[in-house]
């Protein structure tokens, strides 16, 4: 429940271009009072500083450094890094300028639980995400911080010098939301890497980490720095102190309200019944890849492996998974053999949770399914099993029972 405390406090955020910004849906959740956003120009920022017509203020690209000169004081951090993203007025008027990126990310590798003190740690990006992830990381003990840029004598062309990196945070916006897909480098560089962080949160997986899960390393994205920074502004705002736990339960809640739920399965299992159903029950937007994949190619999908064969429609089929794999927060039915191509898998996971709905093969119709019809459905279960079962996070068992199905699909979710 938000802090009844202090509902005169007004306060907001500063930057460029706010309106994807999370921050007034964070600190709705962590206090009461007044959080709105302010889109400046350059011209604008003295003129606004000045005037004072706020008590808080949390500051984004691309003024962190530029508010420096408007402020009284600084705290150490933000010192140290040379960028302020939190500001507070003080009694007497004057401004006092802090970095509680720094405490974010220090949450955020805490939460991890690997330890830094001895380890070589590669940051990469020199940017001022870059100089908050070199504080942090010395402060935690690191035995050696490198930043890799694209120039400099550090770089992404003579990475073999930093084989003996134990971690690897990303300050890049290389995979943010919509260049999807996209990595820094590839993990295969390093034998001995033990965590690897991506402070990017859109998409919850970038390629980066699903390498890193793949590979087994511990990883994680910075949803959790971003609310543990809010929380820590709204400590300095409010002048009090709100339990830790709070920046965790913030971020799971908004990891799952933005998770995509992705129904895989054999043709006329029943995804396209019970995503609508789910969807619906849920309060989330429904997407059927299938019926996409038609309406983007004006053509049904018999056409279309008559025209192009299973390839021309696979093809297909990825772009359209590829495309609703970068939104969040649906219900999405896929295509039964979605699953035969290895690259839908990223696709689907960077936002999803993936269910299988495992059902018994006899009897499933076969009517306008080009490949249920050439082979029996009972040889295509046998054939896609393991895919099912590889892509899946949740196997679900279902039956004809839409009712029974849709029960069973909640209580997996929960």
């Amino acid at each position: 429940m938000a802090l009844q405390e202090k509902k005169q406090l007004r306060a907001g955020l500063i930057g460029s271009h706010l309106s994807h910004s999370f921050s007034p849906q964070i600190h709705a959740a962590l206090a009461d009072y007044e959080y709105r956003l302010f889109e400046l120009e350059a011209s604008e920022l003295g003129n606004f500083l000045t005037k004072h017509d706020f008590d808080a203020l949390n500051v984004t690209a691309p003024y962190k450094k530029d508010v420096i000169p408007y402020l009284a004081r600084l705290s150490d951090a933000a010192a140290r890094i040379g960028a302020v993203n939190t500001i507070v007025r003080e009694q007497d008027g004057s401004l006092s300028g802090y970095n509680t990126d720094y405490d974010g990310l220090t949450d955020l590798i805490h939460d991890l639980g690997v330890p830094f003190a001895n380890k070589k740690v590669l940051v990469l990006g020199s940017g001022g995400a870059s100089r908050t992830a070199v504080t942090v990381a010395t402060d935690m003990g690191a035995g050696a911080v490198v930043v890799i840029s694209r120039s400099g004598e550090d770089h992404y062309g003579n990475l073999e010098k930093h084989r003996d990196a134990a971690i690897i945070i990303n300050t890049t916006p290389v995979g943010m939301y919509p260049h999807n897909g996209e990595a820094p480098l590839s993990l295969s560089h390093f034998p001995r890497l033990e965590a690897v962080i991506d402070v990017i949160y859109n998409p919850a997986r970038t390629a980066l980490l699903q390498e890193a899960q793949a590979r087994g390393i511990p990883c994680q994205n910075g949803l959790l720095m971003l609310v543990s920074q809010a929380r820590r502004a709204a400590e300095l705002f409010l002048q009090t102190t709100l339990p830790a736990t709070l920046s965790q339960k913030i971020a799971a809640d908004m990891a799952r309200k933005a998770e995509n739920i992705i129904l895989i399965g054999m043709p006329g299992c029943g995804k396209t019944t019970l995503g609508k159903l789910l969807a619906k029950e849920l309060g989330r937007t429904f997407a059927d890849a299938d019926a996409l994949l038609e309406k983007e190619a004006g053509l049904t999908i018999p056409e279309i492996f008559q025209r192009e064969g299973e390839a021309g429609f696979r093809a297909r089929e990825a772009a359209v998974l590829k495309k609703l794999g970068c939104e969040k927060g649906q219900v999405i039915a896929t295509g039964g053999g979605c699953v035969t191509v290895a690259e839908n898998y990223p696709s689907l996971h960077q936002n999803g949770r993936i269910l299988f709905l495992d059902c018994d093969p006899k009897g499933l119709p076969t009517e306008g399914r080009p490949l249920s019809s050439a082979r029996s459905p009972e040889i295509l279960y046998r054939e896609r099993l393991p895919l099912y079962q590889k892509f899946a996070d949740i196997t679900v068992g279902v039956t004809r029972d839409v009712e029974e199905n849709l029960k069973r699909i909640k209580e997996a979710l929960k």
